[in-house]
C-alpha cells in the first residue's frame, strides 16, 4: 500500500494510491502512479498522479511542483512502455469548464493511433 502526502479521504485518486480503490496500475515509483482510464479516449489512456494531493495544476508552486515534475519525467518512459513510437498527447485539465472530474492533479497519456486536433 502506498502513502499519499496530504491525502484526501474523499479523493478518488488518492484511494486509489492507497490501493482502497482497485485500479489497472501500469507504472508506480516514490512519487508518482499511472494506471489505465476506465473510460479511454484512445487505444491508450493512461492518467498518471503524484503521490501528494495537489488538487489540480492551478495551484502548483514551487512548494509542491516538484511532484507534477516527477510524472512529468516519468511519462516519456510509461509512453516507450506502451510502445507509442509515433507519440501520443499529454493533457491536464484544470477546473470544471475544462473538464475535470477529480481535484487531483492528474495527466493523461493518449495514444495509439492518430489523434485528431481536438479532443473533447
Amino acid at each position: 500500500m502506498s502513502i499519499v502526502i496530504n491525502a484526501d479521504p474523499d479523493c478518488l485518486f488518492c484511494n486509489i494510491i492507497e490501493g482502497k480503490i482497485p485500479s489497472t496500475k501500469v507504472y508506480e515509483d516514490d512519487h508518482c502512479y499511472a494506471f489505465r482510464d476506465i473510460a479511454p479516449q484512445a487505444p491508450t489512456h493512461i492518467l498518471v498522479i503524484p503521490k501528494e494531493h495537489i488538487p489540480s495544476a492551478d495551484v502548483l508552486d514551487e512548494g509542491n511542483s516538484a511532484a507534477a515534475a516527477h510524472c512529468l519525467e516519468a511519462i516519456p518512459k510509461i509512453a516507450r512502455a506502451e510502445g507509442l513510437e509515433n507519440g501520443y498527447r499529454i493533457i491536464s485539465n484544470v477546473g470544471p469548464d475544462a473538464g475535470q472530474t477529480v481535484k487531483h492533479l492528474h495527466f493523461h497519456i493518449l495514444g495509439g493511433r492518430r489523434l485528431p486536433d481536438q479532443m473533447a
